[in-house]
């Protein structure tokens, strides 16, 4: 029983919380790309830029002596969303749309996209420095919960902290949200009219302009929460998801470019291969030492990638993926 627990804390607890991040991260990369057809290597700069809005409303609040029974930078992530929002819009304004009215090509548009992924990340280390800041302010601290699982057999409990149990219930809720919006409204419909087809929906009498809008502030939001529950989750600083750029197109091109669904399946299915794969197999498979032949035994360490390595595997996943199935598991857009 205590290696199932294992497995759970080390295996199915960790791919979820990395799985969400992912997840949250792949549909913005998927939103712009399916909307703009550029890959926008900015969105993981973005992402933090959104987790150090929520830490300065934070200190903010803190200051003014706020105490809540939730973290702080969860209570203001709404407003963090929306500040992260209007900086994206302000972003797009300022940089890709004069490119894109002058029939820039996508190529340029990524490399400008670079380009602003350094201007993101000298701003941020401009103001706030390089070291690393805690999300926890003002004497918060990060709650572990423990499940006791004695009941079962189990010597040690199912760990799994606030920031964690917040982080899926808010992928969850922002996930059905997406849903009800591209599926039901008038707007979502529109932009996946536009995903499909941009030259079909422009003659059809569809508000481009509004669209392009709308994937922008969607794009920022979701970027903020990812930013945000990763730096609860971890710590805040200015690399926070500079690492996790890969994993997040990655996500996005197994998934299907373009498709928000793809993009949400994309993510966990990098998010659990790089789990399973630096996971200690030695830990589950211990017991087989009793039944192998003398003087057999297995390894200390049965781990497939050594941890230094993990983002390796979303890399051997984005090519083989390329090399396969190019369109992804939702036969989105050709990469």
């Amino acid at each position: 029983m205590d290696e199932l627990i294992f497995f759970i804390n080390r295996v199915l607890i960790s791919g979820t919380v990395l799985g969400s991040i992912y997840a949250l991260g792949a549909i913005g990369v998927t939103l712009i790309f399916g909307i703009l057809r550029f890959a926008h290597f900015a969105h993981g700069d973005m992402m933090t830029m959104g987790a150090f809005i929520g830490f300065v409303l934070a200190s903010a609040l803190a200051a003014m002596g706020v105490v809540l029974p939730l973290p702080m930078g969860f209570v203001v992530l709404p407003v963090a969303m929306v500040i992260t929002a209007i900086l994206a819009l302000g972003i797009d304004k300022g940089f890709y749309a004069p490119l894109r009215a002058r029939g820039a090509k996508p190529v340029t548009l990524l490399i400008a996209s670079i380009g602003v992924t350094l201007m993101i990340q000298g701003l941020i280390r401009l103001i706030f420095g390089s070291g690393t800041k805690t999300m926890y302010v003002a004497g918060e601290t990060k709650d572990i919960f423990r499940f006791d699982m004695s009941w079962a057999g189990g010597s040690r409990p199912i760990n799994i902290t606030e920031p964690q149990l917040i982080m899926f219930a808010v992928t969850a809720a922002l996930v059905v949200a997406l849903h009800l919006f591209l599926t039901r409204s008038r707007l979502g419909k529109a932009m996946r009219a536009m995903a499909d087809n941009a030259d079909l929906a422009q003659v059809s009498g569809i508000n481009t302009a509004l669209v392009v809008r709308v994937t922008w502030v969607i794009a920022g939001s979701l970027a903020c929460v990812a930013g945000t529950m990763l730096a609860l989750d971890v710590a805040l600083m200015p690399d926070l998801a500079f690492n996790i750029v890969l994993p997040i197109f990655a996500a996005a091109i197994v998934g299907g470019l373009g498709h928000a669904y793809g993009a949400i399946v994309g993510g966990f299915l990098i998010a659990f291969a790089e789990t399973l794969a630096v996971f200690n197999w030695t830990a589950v498979l211990r017991p087989l030492n009793a039944v192998l032949p003398e003087g057999m035994e297995l390894p200390a360490n049965l781990a497939l990638v050594p941890t230094e390595y993990k983002l390796t595997v979303a890399f051997v996943i984005l090519v083989i993926t390329l090399l396969l199935r190019p369109t992804g598991i939702f036969k989105g857009a050709s990469t």
